[in-house]
């Protein structure tokens, strides 16, 4: 139980301050930034002819601003995600409107010494106090983004957790039936291998009912599908072949867990099942750059198909975690053409612990 919830336990303590320190983060601020300077300059009534100047003058001056505080937060977000969400919150409101006053403060001075080098065309008094204001209500406005934001990822990664915990308790019911009846057939005929195949079903029950946290190693994940694999084969004997070329794959790369065994399973329920003289699924596995590639295809039996609803749930559960997982890095991908049905993974090479 409590590794089920650790994982939302960081992203609940995390997800509410971005990375900014990240690329992405500071294109989006300073672009922010350059839309608040043009409704400045275009609420300020200029003279014709001289909006550009304006603009010119306010953008440098939001700029400078908006790129002072991201530096300030991509150096403090570790303290301020410690401190909590609320005073994370607050803190950081604090620090951003202090240094906008900073700023205020430094620019009229620099334009009173240095005259016409900068010009503000505002008194002292009022120069800082529309910029307190103006900042107040852009600072407010963002933290407010930032609270929502997270609420709604918070939610997208309970809404997961719980489509993990239904993958992991939901077993098709003709696979255990099937299983069990194997099983009593090889306590007459082979007692050793009928052990063998309580053993299996034991270890794969396991791994679906008592699975630990949102992210295994791709060797975890292909050895619960070859215990599936082990399974079905007593089951389906000659009719059933698995070809694994996984060689190239990093072993310790790390994958949402519960991906593989249940893809081999729609490959053999949707696709071998169907044939009388079965089929060959075939596993693959590639790594380009920084990125792998895993490969499910399996035969179509051409006029016979199963309810797909099953398979669409499956698939909408592993692109939703994968999504959650890798964002746009990651792609989850069907090709149902001809008489092969593939389904294909592609995400990042992590190797790190989540």
């Amino acid at each position: 139980m409590t590794a089920a919830t650790d994982p939302s336990d960081k992203e609940d303590s995390q997800a509410y301050l971005p990375d900014f320190c990240a690329a992405s983060a500071l294109f989006i601020i300073v672009l922010v930034a350059e839309l608040v300077a043009i409704t400045l300059t275009l609420a300020a009534h200029n003279a014709p002819g001289m909006f550009l100047i304006e603009l010119s003058k306010t953008s440098f001056f939001i700029l400078w601003i908006a790129l002072l505080g991201t530096a300030l937060m991509c150096q403090l977000r570790g303290r301020l995600e410690n401190a909590g969400k609320t005073r994370a919150f607050v803190i950081s409101f604090i620090i951003l409107e202090l240094m906008c006053l900073v700023v205020a403060e430094a620019s009229w001075q620099l334009t009173r010494i240095f005259g016409q080098s900068l010009i503000i065309d505002d008194a002292h008094t009022p120069f800082i106090l529309r910029t307190f204001a103006i900042s107040a209500i852009v600072i407010a406005l963002a933290m407010r983004y930032l609270y929502i934001s997270s609420e709604w990822r918070r939610s997208i990664v309970l809404e997961a957790q719980s489509r993990i915990s239904a993958l992991q308790a939901v077993i098709r019911p003709h696979f255990l039936f099937n299983s069990m009846n194997t099983i009593a057939s090889l306590t007459r005929t082979n007692p050793r291998q009928a052990e063998e195949a309580v053993e299996d079903l034991s270890d794969l029950l396991r791994a679906n009912l008592g699975g630990s946290g949102n992210r295994s190693t791709l060797k975890q994940e292909f050895e619960t599908a070859a215990i599936y694999q082990r399974i079905e084969k007593l089951r389906l004997g000659d009719r059933l072949t698995v070809r694994w070329d996984i060689g190239d794959l990093p072993m310790r790369a790390r994958i949402p867990s519960l991906t593989i065994q249940p893809l081999l399973e729609n490959a053999i329920y949707h696709g071998i099942e169907l044939l009388p003289e079965g089929g060959e699924v075939t596993v693959l596995g590639k790594s380009i750059g920084d990125t792998l590639e895993i490969s499910i295809s399996n035969p179509v039996a051409i006029g016979k198909e199963r309810d797909k609803e099953g398979n669409k749930m499956a698939m909408s559960n592993i692109r939703q975690r994968f999504e959650l997982a890798f964002g746009s890095k990651a792609s989850v991908s069907v090709d149902d053409r001809d008489d092969r049905f593939t389904v294909s993974l592609r995400f990042p090479a992590d190797e790190s612990k989540q």
